[in-house]
């Protein structure tokens, strides 16, 4: 396939009624970028989750945990991840009580966010901190997962790396941008998108 032809395939999807399933679900993440701080550091703790786990659990351990990323113990979040089937809960319950103070350093009003966050939150990299900025509204980061690639791979615009650094990662951020501004999407749309067309799902 070609540039043009995936720009079919999203174009045909905008006529489809996943595009309203989409929609709400931007109208979503721009909801919870309105919201308090706590909700915003759970978002974040989703997000440092599902890093080498999967979206679907990540969910899952979000809503049983909900208010306990705010208060728990290091020990009391391992032992619960480990109960609800994370697979690394030891890390990223120690990730999680680290992030509780960091967080608290960084300025979402930053015009580099990513970067400071990346820096800032062990436990985060490009696409995670990517992930939490489209999920508290920011629409203009691309999250760069395997999904994702598999497709830009298959239809030939982009090469399978052998790691993703952060140079590889922009470099597939931008074929992502110019699929974006033909179609009349924001990165963060053109992700769930891609991903439906790649998993048949919208998730978050």
């Amino acid at each position: 396939m070609t540039f043009e032809s995936v720009i079919k395939l999203v174009e045909d999807l905008k006529q489809k009624p996943v595009k309203s399933i989409i929609d709400a679900r931007m109208e979503d993440f721009a909801g919870l970028g309105k919201k308090s701080d706590n909700d915003t550091f759970k978002e974040l703790c989703f997000c440092l989750l599902t890093a080498n786990f999967n979206a679907r659990g990540g969910i899952k351990i979000q809503k049983e945990i909900g208010d306990g990323f705010l208060h728990l113990s290091e020990k009391q979040l391992s032992e619960l991840l480990t109960r609800l089937g994370h697979r690394f809960p030891n890390s990223r319950a120690k990730f999680i009580i680290e992030a509780r103070e960091n967080f608290k350093k960084i300025n979402l009003k930053d015009e580099n966010i990513r970067e400071s966050l990346v820096k800032n939150i062990k436990g985060l990299g490009m696409k995670e901190a990517s992930h939490f900025l489209r999920n508290i509204g920011f629409s203009n980061y691309a999250i760069i997962d395997f999904h994702i690639i598999d497709f830009l791979v298959r239809n030939g615009l982009t090469e399978k790396p052998k790691t993703l650094t952060e140079k590889k990662y922009l470099e597939i951020e931008s074929v992502l941008e110019k699929i974006a501004e033909k179609t009349n999407l924001s990165l963060g749309e053109i992700d769930l998108y891609l991903w439906y067309l790649e998993t048949g799902k919208v998730l978050k």
